[in-house]
């Protein structure tokens, strides 16, 4: 099973830039493939699907490898690594991983619920997708992953405007209340964007008024080498 191909984007050590996690410095191994369409995306080179596997499994796990050199934390992105053209390539890859002994977190967008990996990865980032993506996150599944992976999942949402804010917010209570729950929200920072310190401020302003029920995190390796740049 380890010449099996996978679709595989990239593959590039670096410091996580958002969520819970900021600052962790881990090999992010990013899946080419996604069909979900969002229209704010800042990664539209991975949409595409490839014709066949780019890299087999073994030529994945020897990169990895050779990128992480001490560092444990594996962060499989894409594209989307859960979409049915790469679910099969990502099991293969998770059971590997961590047979290494490696920390692995999945990036999920939001669109679905797939036990088979989420029971086997260490953490999971679930997105919300708010109106400005055009594309609607189904709340069941947000219950349905406080339910089941308690202690290993954040829910992230890029927010672009007070209407992403409100319409979060109103997830958040019908499904949640005013419970905690380890919700992130990321202040949109769109490609060739100068630092959106307004949108920044008025999100933060949004959350203290409304009672405090998200965190608030940047993407700090857009701080640091701008909206545009790859592999950061």
């Amino acid at each position: 099973m380890k010449n099996s191909a996978l679709a595989i984007n990239s593959i590039y050590r670096a410091t996580e830039g958002e969520g819970i996690f900021i600052g962790s410095p881990q090999v992010f191994v990013r899946f080419q493939g996604c069909a979900i369409g969002c229209l704010n995306c800042d990664s539209k080179d991975t949409w595409d699907f490839p014709l066949e596997g780019t890299l087999s499994l073994s030529e994945v796990l020897l990169e990895v490898d050779n990128q992480a050199g001490p560092l444990k934390r594996v962060s499989i992105t894409g594209g989307d690594p859960l979409h049915p053209k790469n679910t099969p390539g990502v099991l293969l890859l998770v059971r590997e991983l961590k047979k290494s002994g490696k920390w692995v977190n999945i990036e999920a967008a939001g669109t679905r619920i797939l036990p088979d990996i989420f029971d086997l990865v260490d953490f999971i980032s679930f997105d919300f997708k708010t109106p400005s993506t055009g594309v609607a996150t189904r709340p069941s599944l947000l219950k349905e992953m406080a339910m089941n992976y308690p202690n290993k999942f954040q829910i992230k949402a890029v927010i672009e405007t007070p209407a992403d804010f409100e319409a979060t917010l109103k997830v958040k209570k019908e499904v949640f209340g005013d419970g905690f729950i380890p919700w992130v929200l990321t202040p949109a920072y769109n490609l060739g964007e100068k630092f959106p310190k307004i949108r920044f401020q008025e999100i933060v302003d949004l959350n203290e008024l409304s009672g405090g029920h998200f965190r608030v995190i940047g993407q700090q390796h857009k701080w640091l080498h701008g909206p545009d740049k790859k592999q950061v």
